[in-house]
């Protein structure tokens, strides 16, 4: 059996967003209650809220440059959620339609375009699979941040092996 390489980052895309285990970003979202949601750290300025609002307007904005017209803005209705992050729910819904519309584009790719340029939302060409990857990354890394923020609002900053039943 053969899996083209477009497949493959499809995979990890999806497991990085929403794969069974804790390191997805979805994984970092279940049960989140509205006090998490709004909550900040002591000396912090983040919420779970701002996080995912960040993570969806970031893949909203690399799929229009890279694949669209690039013409998102950061000022554009759309990057801020508004409505759709008044709470979890909405907001989950809202970071779907952005992983989804990151993900169409990504389908619909072959294997010999993942070296070709694509422009950046800050006007830089960089190659289609460098873009994927970075996408990828960046939901790896705020469910991190999501899963330490929700242990310091609990009150407990433990590994997650380390605690008890």
């Amino acid at each position: 059996m053969t899996t083209s390489s477009i497949e493959l980052l499809l995979y990890l895309l999806d497991a990085a967003f929403s794969g069974e285990d804790w390191h997805s970003l979805l994984g970092n979202l279940h049960d989140v209650s509205p006090e998490e949601w709004s909550w900040t750290p002591l000396g912090g300025e983040r919420s779970l809220r701002d996080l995912v609002q960040h993570v969806g307007s970031c893949k909203f904005m690399y799929e229009k440059h890279a694949f669209g017209d690039g013409s998102l803005t950061w000022e554009h209705p759309l990057m801020a959620g508004d409505a759709a992050l008044h709470d979890p729910t909405d907001a989950i819904a809202w970071l779907h339609a952005s992983q989804a519309r990151l993900r169409q584009s990504i389908a619909s790719l072959d294997d010999g375009e993942l070296t070709r340029p694509r422009l950046t939302n800050w006007g830089e060409l960089k190659e289609t699979r460098w873009l994927i990857a970075v996408m990828l990354q960046h939901d790896l890394y705020h469910a991190g941040e999501i899963n330490h923020l929700r242990s310091l609002y609990h009150g407990d900053d433990r590994w997650e092996h380390a605690r008890t039943p």
